[in-house]
C-alpha cells in the first residue's frame, strides 16, 4: 500500500472523528437537557418555572421555527421589538426572565434543540419492581451511539487495511517472479506503521495532540460528574431507604402539614433541620396506625421514643434514636442558607427539593450542580415588593428607573454570581 493510500485511511479516520464530534455537540436531546429541562418540559403541557412546551409549533406565530429560533438565541430583543405574542407570554408567565442564549449556543444547535421539541416524544424510563425500592431503567430508544459507529469503522478499516496489504504483498511478488526478481520479504504490519509514521511525522505530531486534546476534554467533561448523584436521563437522584418508611405525599399533601412544622429552623438557620422523634410524637401519641403501613411504621417511632402505647408512659432507658439518612449532600466547600433563601428570597421548598407533597419516598429531584444554582439566579426575580429586606434597594432603584422600560432584577443583578456569596 502506498504512502499515500495511507495517508488518506488516516485523513478519513480524522474527518469521522470530527463528524462524530459534531453529532455529540449538535445532539438535541442532550443540549435540550443542559440548556432547558432546568424551566421546561419537552413533550407535556407539565408548567415548571416555564411552560411545558407541547404543541407550542401551533400556538406561536408562522413560521414556527424561525420564530422559536429567534426567542431562544434572544427572547429579550423579540420582547422589546413589540412581538404581541412574545409580550403575551412574557406577562402570562409573570414577567419571569428567560436565559438569553446568544453567544453560549450556535445556530446548529438551536436548530437541533427545536429537531427535538419536534420529533416524538422520548420513551419513559421503565420501572422495575425490586424487593425495597423502584428501580428506573431506561427504554433503549433506538439509533447508533456515534461512539459505537466509530469503533465499528475503525474495525472495518483495519480488516480492510489487512486485506489490501496481503494483496499489494501477492501482485508486487508475482510481478517480481515474472521479472525474475527476488521476492519481496513480509513486513510485519506494525513495523510498516513505524516506517510510515518515520516518514510522516509532522502529521501523527498533528494526530497526536489532537488525540490529547480529546482526552483531556474527555477528562474535564468526566470531572463535571463527580459527587453528582442525579440522573440526567430519568430526571432522579438519590433514594435512600430510611429506617422509617416516611411518606411525605401523606404528611405534607393529604394532610397539609406546613414543612415548618417539622423543619422549624428553615426560616432561622442555613439548616433546614431534621425532626427529633418528639416532634413526630405530638402527633403520633395518639395515631398509632398508619394510612399505609399499619402500625408497622409508626411502633418504630415508638421505640425510637422509649414510649409505650400501652400505657401512655416514656422509658428513656428503653429509647432508641433514629438513623436518619440525609438525601440532599452539597459539598463541604459550598455555603448554603435556608433561611436566606425561604424567607428573604420567598422560595418554595419544591424549588430545590421537588415537588415532595407527591413523594412517598423523599429523592433528589434536582441535581444541586453549580451550573443549576446558576441558571436559578440567572432567572429568579428579587422578591422586593413588601419585603423588608429590601425595602431601601427597592426604594432607590424605583426612583432611578422611574418612568424607564420595565426592568427585571433578578438574583445575579444583585451580586448572585459572587463566587464570594458561596464559596468563602
Amino acid at each position: 500500500m502506498s504512502h499515500l493510500s495511507l495517508k488518506s485511511l488516516v485523513a478519513a479516520f480524522l474527518m469521522l472523528v470530527f463528524f462524530t464530534s459534531g453529532i455529540r455537540a449538535q445532539d438535541g436531546a442532550k443540549l435540550f437537557k443542559q440548556n432547558c429541562a432546568v424551566c421546561h418540559t419537552s413533550h407535556t403541557d407539565a408548567h415548571g418555572t416555564g411552560p411545558g412546551l407541547k404543541g407550542v409549533f401551533d400556538r406561536v406565530p408562522k413560521p414556527a421555527d424561525a420564530w422559536i429560533h429567534k426567542w431562544i438565541l434572544n427572547n429579550e430583543k423579540v420582547i422589546k421589538s413589540g412581538d404581541p405574542y412574545a409580550n403575551k407570554i412574557y406577562n402570562d408567565n409573570a414577567k419571569a426572565a428567560m436565559t438569553v442564549f446568544e453567544g453560549q449556543l450556535d445556530d446548529k444547535a438551536v436548530d437541533a434543540i427545536i429537531a427535538f421539541i419536534k420529533g416524538p416524544p422520548p420513551a419513559a424510563p421503565i420501572l422495575a419492581k425490586g424487593p425495597s425500592s423502584d428501580v428506573a431503567a431506561t427504554e433503549n430508544v433506538g439509533g447508533i451511539d456515534p461512539l459505537y459507529l466509530t469503533l465499528g469503522i475503525l474495525v472495518i478499516l483495519a480488516i480492510l487495511i489487512g486485506a489490501l496489504r496481503s494483496v499489494r504483498t501477492s501482485l508486487q511478488n508475482t510481478a517480481n517472479r515474472s521479472e525474475g526478481k527476488e521476492e519481496n520479504p513480509e513486513i510485519g504490519f506494525w513495523n510498516e506503521v513505524k516506517g510510515w509514521m518515520g516518514t510522516n511525522r509532522r502529521l501523527v505530531g498533528v494526530f497526536s495532540l489532537i488525540l490529547v486534546f480529546m482526552g483531556m476534554k474527555g477528562c474535564w467533561d468526566a470531572c463535571f460528574d463527580i459527587g453528582v448523584y442525579y440522573t440526567w436521563e430519568t430526571k432522579n437522584g438519590y433514594k435512600p431507604e430510611q429506617p422509617i418508611k416516611f411518606s411525605h405525599k401523606i404528611h405534607a399533601g393529604d394532610n397539609e402539614i406546613a414543612c415548618q412544622y417539622c423543619h422549624n429552623t428553615v426560616e432561622k438557620s442555613r439548616h433546614a433541620g431534621i425532626p427529633s422523634v418528639n416532634v413526630c410524637m405530638n402527633c403520633h401519641k395518639a395515631i398509632t396506625e398508619g394510612a399505609t403501613t399499619g402500625k408497622t411504621e409508626i411502633a418504630k417511632i415508638h421505640s425510637a421514643a422509649g414510649f409505650n402505647p400501652l400505657t401512655g408512659k416514656y422509658d428513656e432507658s428503653k429509647s432508641n434514636p433514629l438513623k436518619w439518612i440525609k438525601v440532599y449532600n452539597l459539598p463541604d466547600h459550598v455555603y448554603f442558607n435556608h433561611s436566606q433563601h425561604v424567607v428573604v428570597g420567598k422560595q418554595e421548598c419544591a424549588t430545590c427539593h421537588g415537588d415532595l407533597k407527591s413523594m412517598t419516598l423523599a429523592e433528589q429531584k434536582n441535581p444541586l450542580t453549580m451550573k443549576w444554582c446558576i441558571d436559578c439566579h440567572r432567572q429568579t426575580e428579587v422578591a422586593m415588593e413588601g419585603n423588608p429586606y429590601y425595602e431601601r434597594l427597592h426604594k432607590a432603584l424605583k426612583e432611578k428607573y422611574k418612568g424607564q422600560y420595565d426592568v427585571k432584577f433578578t438574583v445575579d443583578k444583585i451580586g448572585g454570581l459572587e463566587c464570594a456569596k458561596c464559596h468563602y
